[in-house]
């Protein structure tokens, strides 16, 4: 039943994927950002269901994916779209060791030294829109950059849960955007972990509504 479920749900995306018409924002995204891979992507809770189409078929990446039932389903779902996955939780709090934290922390090191993309979600599990410290700790322990992401469609629901979770609609306009690349220093302290991470948290929320301001809607987080 997972599995039945996981690939209909990759290849309704696939369907969103091919009836928008999409842009990338700003349009060298790509190039600007090569000499910098492998990258660590970052994109909030609920804005997440786009990103296997994030990736080119010259990249390889994989996702961060817990290990709870909806998450085999999108395991599923992210494999079909030929994106590899990482199973775990990036909660650095309490509950780290019990979800498979650590493991999945080596696993996401051990996937950025061999030169594949890492893509996972910024927030604090079950509070949206407050990037975690795990991303850059994830950041500095690598040497990689972090690379704030947001896919936007014209057309979309938004469901009433903890992450207002977006469902893509077909036969819109859609984009891509980029925002500006975090760094975080080998020998970053507390101080300037914290500050990195309000960093990226702002830098998130700019990319995510801007692509909203460019397919025309408003994110309706509200609504």
């Amino acid at each position: 039943m997972q599995r039945a479920v996981g690939v209909t749900a990759a290849e309704l995306l696939r369907f969103v994927w091919l009836t928008n018409r999409f842009s990338l924002d700003p349009p060298n995204v790509y190039r600007h950002v090569e000499p910098d891979i492998p990258v660590i992507i970052a994109f909030w809770h609920g804005q997440h269901l786009m990103m296997p189409f994030l990736k080119l078929k010259r990249y390889s990446a994989r996702v961060l994916i817990s290990r709870h039932r909806d998450g085999e389903i999108n395991a599923i779902a992210a494999e079909r779209l030929n994106v590899g996955t990482v199973r775990g939780s990036g909660d650095h709090g309490t509950a780290f060791h019990r979800k498979g934290g650590v493991g999945a922390f080596k696993m996401m090191l051990r996937t950025l030294e061999e030169n594949i993309n890492m893509a996972l979600t910024a927030d604090v599990p079950k509070v949206a829109r407050k990037a975690g410290l795990g991303i850059i700790m994830l950041a500095r322990e690598s040497g990689r950059p972090i690379l704030p992401v947001a896919i936007a469609t014209s057309r979309f629901k938004r469901l009433n849960n903890w992450d207002r979770t977006v469902i893509h609609l077909p036969f819109g306009r859609g984009v891509i955007a980029a925002g500006e690349i975090v760094w975080v220093p080998p020998d970053a302290d507390s101080e300037t972990m914290q500050t990195l991470r309000a960093q990226l948290e702002e830098r998130l929320n700019e990319v995510t509504s801007r692509a909203y301001r460019l397919v025309g809607r408003d994110e309706g987080l509200h609504a």
